[in-house]
């Protein structure tokens, strides 16, 4: 009987040596081999709150790993089964597990980009992000109020807030982080700008200084004419003169504005963003300016011009006497028809 039993006992000991060692075999092989994906790749969705045990079966029923438990056996060995992040992947061919593991755990999720222009109102900033797929949309049928205050930024104006610039970010981002991001840029380097200003300027705050960016990059389109634009705004201030610029009456008219703007518009319409019968800035910006015409506001060139026509190609004619700048208007706006002007900029 002690005979049978020992046999016994070394059958059972037996036994489970070889299914442990054909285990261990077949976890090396699946550790070892590479997935089960095509030449293009995969791309793999990851929920947040997904359990690794319920994003490995998944994985097994599409076919991309042969056993969910070994993923879920490597990640325990690793102590890392708890660390999966969300997002969306792309795996290339030939990675393996191990490899698909440490992507998803450091996070390296697949980037969308959204760009935000320079000039964009808040409008056109908004609109842009409700029609990117990427992004989960939790602001749409807000009003900018509503949507300042979704942000903790109460009682701001929303325009010029936010930094123009192209911003990555994975699949699944909530439209409201990815204005709070873009809202930090634009407070960072309005912030370092402004400690590096040049001394002698028109602003009291960095607020008014971003305000007069806005106007400095909805006025040109040539970057290298935003310091010598930001040059006469600022002679203006500083001499009491008005600004006289027609994107800021543009601004003010909002829908009104049919494309045309005339001097009924510059003479009698009494809003406040008027600075053709308003002294001084604005009241907000009026656009997002980007990092150069923050710059060009804050380190404006130096010069006697006071005013600036353009030729008609997006480039300016600067003057520092209104009988010059008349004389420009007449060859590149009236096209050598003399006529009366004002001392419009």
């Amino acid at each position: 009987m002690r005979q049978l039993l020992f046999k016994f006992l070394g059958l059972t000991i037996l036994t489970a040596s070889l299914f442990g060692g054909w285990q261990l075999v077949r976890y090396q092989n699946f550790v070892e081999a590479p997935l089960n994906i095509d030449d293009e790749g995969i791309d793999i969705r990851v929920a947040p709150g997904t359990p690794l045990s319920a994003l490995a079966a998944r994985l097994e029923k599409q076919g991309v790993i042969s056993d969910d438990r070994l993923l879920v056996w490597m990640a325990r060995i690793k102590d890392v089964a708890a660390d999966i992040k969300a997002g969306e992947y792309h795996v290339e061919p030939d990675t393996t597990p191990p490899q698909l593991l440490q992507q998803m755990v450091k996070g390296r999720a697949k980037q969308y980009s959204l760009t935000l222009v320079e000039g964009w109102t808040f409008f056109q900033v908004m609109d842009a992000i409700h029609g990117n797929p990427y992004l989960e949309q939790t602001l749409t049928d807000l009003d900018p109020e509503a949507i300042m205050e979704r942000l903790g930024l109460a009682e701001e104006h929303p325009e010029g807030q936010f930094l123009s610039d192209s911003y990555s970010f994975p699949r699944g981002t909530k439209d409201v982080d990815f204005l709070r991001r873009a809202h930090r840029e634009m407070q960072s380097y309005l912030a370092a700008a402004w400690d590096e200003r040049d001394e002698g300027l028109p602003f009291e705050t960095p607020y008014e200084a971003l305000i007069l960016a806005s106007i400095i990059e909805k006025e040109t389109g040539v970057p290298e004419e935003r310091a010598a634009i930001g040059g006469v705004f600022v002679r203006r201030l500083n001499m009491g003169m008005r600004l006289q610029t027609d994107p800021t009456i543009i601004y003010g008219l909002g829908e009104e504005f049919d494309g045309n703007l005339r001097r009924v518009h510059l003479n009698d319409s009494d809003n406040p963003y008027n600075t053709y019968r308003h002294s001084g800035l604005p009241p907000t910006p009026i656009a997002m300016p980007g990092r150069e015409a923050i710059d060009a506001a804050l380190h404006p060139a130096d010069g006697k011009s006071l005013y600036f026509v353009s030729r008609g190609d997006g480039s300016h004619v600067f003057s520092a006497t209104l009988e010059e700048h008349n004389q420009a208007v007449i060859k590149y706006q009236l096209k050598g028809r003399a006529r009366t002007f004002s001392s419009s900029p």
